[in-house]
Protein backbone atom coordinates (compact mmCIF):
# COMPACT_ATOMS: atom_id res chain seq x y z
CA UNK A 1 0.00 0.00 0.00
CA UNK A 2 1.12 3.26 -1.00
CA UNK A 3 1.85 5.81 1.71
CA UNK A 4 -0.62 8.78 1.15
CA UNK A 5 2.22 10.84 3.26
CA UNK A 6 5.28 10.59 1.02
CA UNK A 7 4.36 8.12 -1.68
CA UNK A 8 6.13 5.24 -0.79
CA UNK A 9 5.05 1.38 -1.17
CA UNK A 10 7.03 0.25 2.13
CA UNK A 11 3.93 0.42 4.70
CA UNK A 12 2.96 -2.51 7.03
CA UNK A 13 -0.50 -3.28 8.77
CA UNK A 14 0.02 -2.76 12.71
CA UNK A 15 -4.11 -3.52 13.72
CA UNK A 16 -6.90 -5.04 11.61
CA UNK A 17 -10.17 -5.40 12.70
CA UNK A 18 -13.43 -5.54 11.63
CA UNK A 19 -15.75 -2.63 10.36
CA UNK A 20 -19.08 -1.50 9.25
CA UNK A 21 -20.55 -5.13 10.71
CA UNK A 22 -18.10 -7.09 9.55
CA UNK A 23 -18.91 -5.74 6.01
CA UNK A 24 -15.35 -4.53 5.65
CA UNK A 25 -12.04 -4.80 7.59
CA UNK A 26 -10.49 -1.61 9.12
CA UNK A 27 -6.57 -1.44 9.45
CA UNK A 28 -3.65 0.98 10.59
CA UNK A 29 -0.69 1.02 9.03
CA UNK A 30 2.42 2.78 9.26
CA UNK A 31 4.88 4.07 6.64
CA UNK A 32 8.51 2.49 7.46
CA UNK A 33 9.81 5.59 5.46
CA UNK A 34 8.63 8.31 7.07
CA UNK A 35 6.88 7.12 10.11
CA UNK A 36 3.07 8.20 9.67
CA UNK A 37 0.76 6.49 10.30
CA UNK A 38 -2.96 5.82 8.51
CA UNK A 39 -6.29 4.27 8.07
CA UNK A 40 -7.43 1.99 5.15
CA UNK A 41 -10.65 0.07 4.31
CA UNK A 42 -10.79 -2.78 2.98
CA UNK A 43 -14.10 -4.26 1.56
CA UNK A 44 -15.59 -7.36 -1.17
CA UNK A 45 -15.74 -5.64 -4.13
CA UNK A 46 -19.47 -6.99 -5.56
CA UNK A 47 -20.62 -6.21 -9.00
CA UNK A 48 -23.05 -4.34 -9.67
CA UNK A 49 -25.77 -6.46 -11.39
CA UNK A 50 -28.62 -4.78 -13.58
CA UNK A 51 -31.92 -5.99 -14.78
CA UNK A 52 -33.01 -5.52 -18.22
CA UNK A 53 -36.82 -5.62 -18.07
CA UNK A 54 -38.94 -6.83 -20.85
CA UNK A 55 -39.40 -3.54 -22.56
CA UNK A 56 -35.32 -2.71 -22.26
CA UNK A 57 -35.85 -0.72 -19.10
CA UNK A 58 -33.11 -1.82 -16.90
CA UNK A 59 -33.28 -1.23 -13.34
CA UNK A 60 -31.09 -2.29 -10.23
CA UNK A 61 -31.36 -6.14 -9.30
CA UNK A 62 -34.04 -6.45 -6.39
CA UNK A 63 -34.17 -9.96 -4.57
CA UNK A 64 -37.34 -8.41 -3.09
CA UNK A 65 -39.19 -8.76 -6.33
CA UNK A 66 -38.39 -12.77 -6.79
CA UNK A 67 -39.60 -13.23 -3.24
CA UNK A 68 -42.54 -11.23 -3.96
CA UNK A 69 -43.38 -13.53 -7.08
CA UNK A 70 -42.41 -16.89 -5.38
CA UNK A 71 -44.81 -16.05 -2.33
CA UNK A 72 -47.91 -15.01 -4.92
CA UNK A 73 -47.36 -17.88 -6.37
CA UNK A 74 -47.39 -20.03 -3.45
CA UNK A 75 -49.83 -18.26 -1.42
CA UNK A 76 -51.80 -20.73 0.27
CA UNK A 77 -50.13 -23.80 -0.63
CA UNK A 78 -48.32 -26.31 1.20
CA UNK A 79 -44.75 -24.74 0.63
CA UNK A 80 -43.07 -23.53 3.80
CA UNK A 81 -40.99 -20.54 4.05
CA UNK A 82 -38.26 -22.34 3.99
CA UNK A 83 -38.41 -23.79 0.57
CA UNK A 84 -39.17 -20.38 -0.64
CA UNK A 85 -36.21 -19.22 0.77
CA UNK A 86 -34.17 -21.80 -0.60
CA UNK A 87 -35.48 -21.37 -4.44
CA UNK A 88 -34.54 -17.41 -3.38
CA UNK A 89 -31.68 -18.19 -2.83
CA UNK A 90 -30.57 -20.47 -5.38
CA UNK A 91 -31.70 -18.49 -8.01
CA UNK A 92 -29.32 -15.75 -6.57
CA UNK A 93 -26.36 -17.93 -6.68
CA UNK A 94 -27.18 -18.85 -10.18
CA UNK A 95 -27.57 -15.36 -11.12
CA UNK A 96 -24.48 -13.79 -9.77
CA UNK A 97 -22.50 -17.31 -10.82
CA UNK A 98 -23.03 -15.74 -14.25
CA UNK A 99 -20.43 -12.89 -13.05
CA UNK A 100 -22.45 -10.38 -15.69
CA UNK A 101 -23.08 -6.76 -14.79
CA UNK A 102 -27.03 -6.98 -17.03
CA UNK A 103 -28.90 -9.76 -16.71
CA UNK A 104 -32.30 -10.08 -18.85
CA UNK A 105 -35.52 -10.62 -16.54
CA UNK A 106 -36.20 -13.45 -18.91
CA UNK A 107 -33.61 -15.12 -17.72
CA UNK A 108 -34.21 -15.48 -14.09
CA UNK A 109 -38.13 -15.99 -14.81
CA UNK A 110 -36.81 -18.78 -16.11
CA UNK A 111 -34.71 -20.15 -13.05
CA UNK A 112 -37.69 -19.17 -10.97
CA UNK A 113 -40.47 -21.47 -13.11
CA UNK A 114 -37.70 -24.26 -13.31
CA UNK A 115 -37.08 -24.08 -8.95
CA UNK A 116 -40.99 -23.90 -8.77
CA UNK A 117 -42.25 -26.09 -10.87
CA UNK A 118 -40.43 -29.19 -8.46
CA UNK A 119 -41.33 -27.50 -5.55
CA UNK A 120 -45.46 -27.48 -6.12
CA UNK A 121 -47.32 -27.63 -9.71
CA UNK A 122 -49.83 -25.46 -8.77
CA UNK A 123 -47.49 -22.65 -7.75
CA UNK A 124 -46.03 -23.47 -10.92
CA UNK A 125 -48.84 -22.71 -13.05
CA UNK A 126 -49.41 -19.69 -11.04
CA UNK A 127 -45.89 -18.05 -11.50
CA UNK A 128 -45.92 -19.49 -15.17
CA UNK A 129 -49.55 -17.58 -16.53
CA UNK A 130 -48.09 -14.29 -14.76
CA UNK A 131 -44.63 -14.73 -16.35
CA UNK A 132 -45.52 -16.11 -19.69
CA UNK A 133 -48.58 -12.90 -19.90
CA UNK A 134 -51.08 -16.14 -20.83
CA UNK A 135 -53.48 -14.36 -23.33
CA UNK A 136 -56.24 -17.17 -23.30
CA UNK A 137 -57.29 -20.34 -21.76
CA UNK A 138 -56.09 -22.43 -24.31
CA UNK A 139 -52.24 -20.93 -23.79
CA UNK A 140 -53.38 -21.72 -19.92
CA UNK A 141 -54.67 -25.36 -20.76
CA UNK A 142 -51.52 -26.13 -22.65
CA UNK A 143 -49.27 -25.14 -19.77
CA UNK A 144 -51.39 -27.24 -17.67
CA UNK A 145 -51.54 -30.30 -19.97
CA UNK A 146 -47.44 -30.33 -19.62
CA UNK A 147 -47.55 -30.00 -15.77
CA UNK A 148 -49.68 -33.01 -15.82
CA UNK A 149 -48.20 -34.85 -18.31
CA UNK A 150 -44.98 -35.11 -15.84
CA UNK A 151 -47.12 -35.68 -13.24
CA UNK A 152 -48.17 -38.66 -14.73
CA UNK A 153 -44.44 -39.69 -15.81
CA UNK A 154 -43.10 -39.34 -12.46
CA UNK A 155 -40.83 -36.22 -13.35
CA UNK A 156 -42.36 -33.69 -10.72
CA UNK A 157 -39.86 -33.77 -7.66
CA UNK A 158 -39.79 -32.26 -4.59
CA UNK A 159 -37.32 -29.12 -3.95
CA UNK A 160 -34.50 -30.79 -2.04
CA UNK A 161 -33.11 -32.20 -4.89
CA UNK A 162 -33.54 -36.26 -3.91
CA UNK A 163 -35.10 -37.31 -7.17
CA UNK A 164 -38.28 -38.45 -5.01
CA UNK A 165 -41.28 -38.20 -6.82
CA UNK A 166 -43.76 -35.54 -5.30
CA UNK A 167 -46.27 -36.81 -7.70
CA UNK A 168 -46.24 -40.31 -8.49
CA UNK A 169 -49.28 -42.27 -10.98
CA UNK A 170 -50.78 -45.27 -9.42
Amino acid sequence: MKCPFCGKDDTRVIDSRPADDNASIRRRRVCDNCGKRFTTYEKVETIPLIVIKKDSVREPYNRAKIEAGVLRACHKRPVSAEQITKIVDSVETEIFNFEHKEISSRVIGELVMDKIKNLDPVAYVRFASVYREFKDVNTFMDELRNVLKKEEEGIITDATDKNIPLLKKE
